[in-house]
Protein backbone atom coordinates (compact mmCIF):
# COMPACT_ATOMS: atom_id res chain seq x y z
CA UNK A 1 0.00 0.00 0.00
CA UNK A 2 2.01 3.32 -0.65
CA UNK A 3 0.78 5.11 2.78
CA UNK A 4 2.82 7.98 1.56
CA UNK A 5 0.79 8.88 -1.75
CA UNK A 6 -1.95 8.39 0.87
CA UNK A 7 -1.31 10.60 3.30
CA UNK A 8 0.02 13.31 0.42
CA UNK A 9 -3.32 13.38 -0.96
CA UNK A 10 -4.86 14.02 2.45
CA UNK A 11 -2.82 16.58 3.64
CA UNK A 12 -3.47 18.39 -0.25
CA UNK A 13 -7.05 18.39 0.48
CA UNK A 14 -7.24 19.26 3.68
CA UNK A 15 -5.43 22.35 2.50
CA UNK A 16 -8.23 23.30 1.11
CA UNK A 17 -10.88 22.87 3.42
CA UNK A 18 -12.18 26.31 4.02
CA UNK A 19 -14.77 25.23 7.27
CA UNK A 20 -11.63 23.85 9.76
CA UNK A 21 -13.40 24.59 13.25
CA UNK A 22 -12.60 26.79 16.04
CA UNK A 23 -9.71 26.36 17.92
CA UNK A 24 -9.93 26.27 21.60
CA UNK A 25 -9.60 29.83 22.39
CA UNK A 26 -10.67 29.61 26.15
CA UNK A 27 -7.16 28.36 26.68
CA UNK A 28 -5.39 31.21 25.92
CA UNK A 29 -2.45 29.69 24.52
CA UNK A 30 -3.65 27.13 22.39
CA UNK A 31 -6.40 29.70 21.34
CA UNK A 32 -3.22 31.59 19.01
CA UNK A 33 -2.20 28.15 17.26
CA UNK A 34 -2.78 28.67 13.57
CA UNK A 35 -5.52 27.03 12.46
CA UNK A 36 -4.58 25.94 9.42
CA UNK A 37 -2.27 23.97 10.91
CA UNK A 38 -2.53 20.13 9.71
CA UNK A 39 -0.20 16.75 9.85
CA UNK A 40 -1.29 13.20 10.07
CA UNK A 41 1.49 10.41 10.85
CA UNK A 42 0.85 6.66 9.91
CA UNK A 43 3.30 4.10 11.66
CA UNK A 44 2.42 0.47 10.62
CA UNK A 45 2.88 -2.56 12.37
CA UNK A 46 5.86 -3.72 10.29
CA UNK A 47 7.72 -0.77 11.67
CA UNK A 48 7.47 1.90 8.69
CA UNK A 49 6.40 5.15 9.70
CA UNK A 50 4.61 7.68 6.76
CA UNK A 51 4.03 11.42 7.99
CA UNK A 52 2.21 14.21 5.73
CA UNK A 53 2.00 17.93 6.37
CA UNK A 54 2.56 19.46 9.72
CA UNK A 55 3.81 16.30 11.13
CA UNK A 56 6.74 17.33 12.48
CA UNK A 57 5.52 20.15 14.80
CA UNK A 58 5.00 19.87 18.03
CA UNK A 59 1.53 20.50 19.36
CA UNK A 60 -0.24 20.10 22.87
CA UNK A 61 -1.89 16.89 23.42
CA UNK A 62 -4.17 17.48 26.22
CA UNK A 63 -6.78 14.88 26.48
CA UNK A 64 -4.85 12.15 24.98
CA UNK A 65 -2.63 12.43 27.38
CA UNK A 66 -5.23 10.48 29.58
CA UNK A 67 -4.33 7.25 27.23
CA UNK A 68 -0.95 7.37 28.89
CA UNK A 69 -2.44 8.09 32.53
CA UNK A 70 -4.75 5.32 32.51
CA UNK A 71 -2.09 2.86 31.15
CA UNK A 72 -0.22 3.69 34.15
CA UNK A 73 -2.72 3.92 36.63
CA UNK A 74 -3.81 0.62 35.69
CA UNK A 75 -0.06 -0.72 36.17
CA UNK A 76 -0.55 0.83 39.84
CA UNK A 77 -3.34 -0.41 40.83
CA UNK A 78 -5.12 -3.03 38.07
CA UNK A 79 -8.72 -3.73 37.95
CA UNK A 80 -9.13 -2.21 41.20
CA UNK A 81 -9.05 1.39 39.62
CA UNK A 82 -12.81 0.33 38.04
CA UNK A 83 -13.90 0.80 41.22
CA UNK A 84 -13.29 4.33 41.39
CA UNK A 85 -13.99 5.19 37.48
CA UNK A 86 -16.44 3.70 35.12
CA UNK A 87 -16.22 1.98 32.05
CA UNK A 88 -19.57 3.65 30.09
CA UNK A 89 -19.93 6.20 27.43
CA UNK A 90 -20.72 9.68 29.28
CA UNK A 91 -23.14 11.37 26.41
CA UNK A 92 -22.00 14.50 27.78
CA UNK A 93 -19.38 17.20 27.82
CA UNK A 94 -15.72 16.24 28.78
CA UNK A 95 -15.83 18.47 31.49
CA UNK A 96 -19.09 18.52 32.58
CA UNK A 97 -20.16 18.11 36.19
CA UNK A 98 -23.76 17.14 35.64
CA UNK A 99 -23.26 13.19 36.10
CA UNK A 100 -21.44 13.17 39.10
CA UNK A 101 -23.89 14.64 41.68
CA UNK A 102 -26.03 11.69 40.23
CA UNK A 103 -22.92 9.12 40.52
CA UNK A 104 -22.23 9.90 44.14
CA UNK A 105 -18.46 10.59 42.58
CA UNK A 106 -17.68 8.46 40.52
CA UNK A 107 -17.09 9.71 36.57
CA UNK A 108 -18.41 7.83 33.95
CA UNK A 109 -15.07 6.90 32.18
CA UNK A 110 -11.57 7.51 32.34
CA UNK A 111 -11.45 9.87 28.85
CA UNK A 112 -13.91 12.74 30.25
CA UNK A 113 -12.19 15.11 32.97
CA UNK A 114 -13.54 13.56 36.08
CA UNK A 115 -12.62 10.19 35.58
CA UNK A 116 -8.87 11.79 34.51
CA UNK A 117 -8.64 13.41 37.27
CA UNK A 118 -9.17 10.38 39.74
CA UNK A 119 -6.54 8.16 37.58
CA UNK A 120 -4.12 11.18 38.24
CA UNK A 121 -5.05 11.11 41.68
CA UNK A 122 -4.28 7.13 41.23
CA UNK A 123 -0.80 7.87 39.53
CA UNK A 124 0.67 10.74 42.53
CA UNK A 125 0.22 7.87 45.31
CA UNK A 126 2.90 8.15 46.88
CA UNK A 127 4.65 10.51 44.68
CA UNK A 128 5.36 14.63 44.76
CA UNK A 129 3.40 16.21 41.85
CA UNK A 130 7.11 17.25 39.86
CA UNK A 131 7.93 13.40 39.89
CA UNK A 132 4.59 12.18 39.03
CA UNK A 133 4.96 14.55 35.90
CA UNK A 134 8.35 13.04 35.46
CA UNK A 135 7.05 9.76 35.31
CA UNK A 136 4.47 10.22 32.60
CA UNK A 137 7.12 12.18 30.53
CA UNK A 138 9.56 9.37 30.80
CA UNK A 139 6.95 7.02 29.88
CA UNK A 140 5.89 8.58 26.72
CA UNK A 141 9.55 9.07 25.90
CA UNK A 142 10.09 5.66 26.23
CA UNK A 143 7.14 5.08 23.90
CA UNK A 144 8.47 6.83 21.01
CA UNK A 145 12.06 6.58 21.47
CA UNK A 146 12.41 10.29 21.44
CA UNK A 147 14.08 12.18 24.22
CA UNK A 148 12.80 15.92 22.92
CA UNK A 149 8.90 15.24 24.28
CA UNK A 150 8.52 17.98 26.48
CA UNK A 151 6.20 19.69 28.64
CA UNK A 152 4.92 23.05 27.48
CA UNK A 153 5.51 25.34 30.60
CA UNK A 154 3.43 27.99 28.84
CA UNK A 155 0.32 26.26 28.01
CA UNK A 156 0.74 24.34 31.81
CA UNK A 157 0.27 27.77 33.38
CA UNK A 158 -2.46 28.80 30.72
CA UNK A 159 -4.10 26.03 31.78
CA UNK A 160 -4.06 26.38 35.48
CA UNK A 161 -4.91 29.87 35.25
CA UNK A 162 -8.01 29.01 33.26
CA UNK A 163 -8.76 25.92 35.19
CA UNK A 164 -11.91 26.81 37.44
CA UNK A 165 -14.34 23.73 35.95
CA UNK A 166 -11.54 20.86 36.54
CA UNK A 167 -11.03 22.46 39.86
CA UNK A 168 -14.63 22.39 40.58
CA UNK A 169 -14.54 18.68 39.33
CA UNK A 170 -11.86 17.66 41.82
CA UNK A 171 -13.37 19.45 44.68
CA UNK A 172 -16.63 17.78 43.72
CA UNK A 173 -14.95 14.52 43.44
CA UNK A 174 -12.98 14.91 46.91
CA UNK A 175 -15.95 15.83 48.43
CA UNK A 176 -17.06 11.98 47.95
CA UNK A 177 -13.96 10.63 48.80
CA UNK A 178 -12.83 9.33 45.98
CA UNK A 179 -9.81 11.74 45.92
CA UNK A 180 -7.19 10.91 48.16
CA UNK A 181 -4.32 13.48 47.34
CA UNK A 182 -4.81 17.04 47.68
CA UNK A 183 -6.81 18.66 45.15
CA UNK A 184 -3.85 21.53 44.07
CA UNK A 185 -1.32 18.68 43.86
CA UNK A 186 -4.00 16.78 41.47
CA UNK A 187 -4.57 19.29 39.66
CA UNK A 188 -1.30 21.06 38.92
CA UNK A 189 -0.24 16.84 37.75
CA UNK A 190 -2.82 16.86 35.52
CA UNK A 191 -2.79 20.83 34.18
CA UNK A 192 0.95 19.48 33.07
CA UNK A 193 0.02 16.17 31.61
CA UNK A 194 -2.24 17.88 29.33
CA UNK A 195 0.34 20.38 28.69
CA UNK A 196 3.14 17.77 27.21
CA UNK A 197 3.71 18.56 23.33
CA UNK A 198 4.32 15.83 20.76
CA UNK A 199 4.38 16.15 16.85
CA UNK A 200 2.02 13.64 15.41
CA UNK A 201 5.14 11.42 14.49
CA UNK A 202 6.03 10.96 18.32
CA UNK A 203 2.46 10.33 19.10
CA UNK A 204 2.01 7.47 16.48
CA UNK A 205 5.07 6.79 17.65
CA UNK A 206 4.04 6.20 21.24
CA UNK A 207 0.66 4.80 20.17
CA UNK A 208 1.83 1.72 19.15
CA UNK A 209 1.45 -0.82 22.08
CA UNK A 210 -1.96 -0.51 21.77
CA UNK A 211 -1.57 -1.55 18.00
CA UNK A 212 0.78 -4.83 18.55
CA UNK A 213 -1.47 -5.92 21.70
CA UNK A 214 0.75 -4.18 24.39
CA UNK A 215 3.93 -4.36 23.12
CA UNK A 216 5.91 -1.41 22.12
CA UNK A 217 9.07 -1.84 20.07
CA UNK A 218 11.33 -0.30 21.76
CA UNK A 219 10.24 -0.55 24.74
CA UNK A 220 9.03 -4.01 25.22
CA UNK A 221 5.79 -5.29 26.53
CA UNK A 222 3.98 -2.73 28.20
CA UNK A 223 0.54 -4.10 29.25
CA UNK A 224 -1.02 -6.99 28.48
CA UNK A 225 -3.05 -8.07 25.48
CA UNK A 226 -6.12 -8.36 27.33
CA UNK A 227 -5.56 -5.28 29.24
CA UNK A 228 -4.31 -3.66 25.72
CA UNK A 229 -7.58 -4.80 24.09
CA UNK A 230 -9.69 -2.75 27.03
CA UNK A 231 -8.03 0.37 26.57
CA UNK A 232 -8.56 0.26 23.26
CA UNK A 233 -12.54 -0.67 23.61
CA UNK A 234 -12.85 2.07 25.99
CA UNK A 235 -11.25 4.35 23.61
CA UNK A 236 -13.76 3.60 20.90
CA UNK A 237 -16.70 3.49 22.94
CA UNK A 238 -15.25 6.83 25.17
CA UNK A 239 -12.54 8.36 23.60
CA UNK A 240 -14.36 11.10 21.45
CA UNK A 241 -16.82 12.33 24.84
CA UNK A 242 -20.43 12.91 23.31
CA UNK A 243 -18.89 12.17 19.52
CA UNK A 244 -17.95 8.68 20.50
CA UNK A 245 -20.92 6.98 18.98
CA UNK A 246 -20.44 9.21 15.64
CA UNK A 247 -16.94 8.58 15.45
CA UNK A 248 -16.77 4.85 15.58
CA UNK A 249 -19.79 5.19 12.75
CA UNK A 250 -17.53 7.33 10.84
CA UNK A 251 -14.16 6.08 11.25
CA UNK A 252 -14.33 3.25 13.12
CA UNK A 253 -11.14 2.59 15.19
CA UNK A 254 -10.52 3.15 18.94
CA UNK A 255 -9.60 7.16 19.21
CA UNK A 256 -8.58 9.67 21.67
CA UNK A 257 -8.78 13.34 20.69
CA UNK A 258 -7.64 16.32 22.89
CA UNK A 259 -8.89 20.09 22.73
CA UNK A 260 -5.21 21.11 21.16
CA UNK A 261 -6.77 19.43 17.73
CA UNK A 262 -4.85 16.21 18.14
CA UNK A 263 -6.27 12.65 17.16
CA UNK A 264 -4.58 9.35 17.95
CA UNK A 265 -6.43 6.28 16.04
CA UNK A 266 -5.42 2.56 16.79
CA UNK A 267 -6.40 -0.03 14.12
CA UNK A 268 -5.44 -2.85 15.92
CA UNK A 269 -2.48 -5.22 14.49
CA UNK A 270 -2.36 -2.87 11.52
CA UNK A 271 -1.45 0.72 12.37
CA UNK A 272 -1.07 3.78 14.90
CA UNK A 273 -2.08 6.66 13.30
CA UNK A 274 -1.96 10.45 14.57
CA UNK A 275 -3.32 13.57 13.03
CA UNK A 276 -3.28 17.18 14.20
CA UNK A 277 -5.71 20.15 13.03
CA UNK A 278 -6.29 22.79 15.67
CA UNK A 279 -9.51 23.60 14.69
CA UNK A 280 -12.56 21.99 16.88
CA UNK A 281 -16.23 21.07 16.00
CA UNK A 282 -18.87 21.92 18.55
CA UNK A 283 -18.13 18.64 20.38
CA UNK A 284 -14.32 19.45 21.17
CA UNK A 285 -12.96 17.57 18.16
CA UNK A 286 -10.91 18.20 15.71
CA UNK A 287 -12.61 18.60 12.73
CA UNK A 288 -10.51 17.89 10.01
CA UNK A 289 -8.60 15.47 11.80
CA UNK A 290 -12.00 13.23 11.82
CA UNK A 291 -12.09 13.77 8.52
CA UNK A 292 -8.82 12.62 7.75
CA UNK A 293 -8.96 9.92 10.07
CA UNK A 294 -12.21 8.82 7.97
CA UNK A 295 -10.18 8.90 4.50
CA UNK A 296 -7.60 6.76 5.80
CA UNK A 297 -9.80 4.05 7.54
CA UNK A 298 -11.47 3.93 4.64
CA UNK A 299 -8.72 3.60 1.69
CA UNK A 300 -7.32 1.06 3.91
CA UNK A 301 -10.36 -1.23 4.81
CA UNK A 302 -9.08 -0.47 8.83
CA UNK A 303 -12.54 -0.14 10.35
CA UNK A 304 -12.49 -2.80 12.96
CA UNK A 305 -15.93 -3.42 12.01
CA UNK A 306 -14.92 -4.59 8.07
CA UNK A 307 -14.78 -7.70 7.17
CA UNK A 308 -11.27 -9.40 7.32
CA UNK A 309 -10.67 -10.90 3.77
CA UNK A 310 -7.14 -13.42 2.81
Amino acid sequence: MPYDDLLADIAADMRTVTDRGRVADYIPSLGSVDPARFGIALCTADGSCHVAGDADLPFSIQSISKVFALTLALGKVGDALWSRVGREPSGSAFNSIVQLEREEGIPRNPFINAGALVCTDVHLAGHSPREAIGEILRFVRGLADDNDIVVDETVARSEQEQGFRNAALANYIRSFGNLQQPVDAVLGTYFHQCAIAMSCRQLALAGRYLMLGGRSPGAGRIVTPQRARRINAIMLTCGHYDASGDFAFRVGLPGKSGVGGGILAVAPGRGSIAVWSPGLNAQGNSQLGTLALERVSAALGWSIFDPVTA
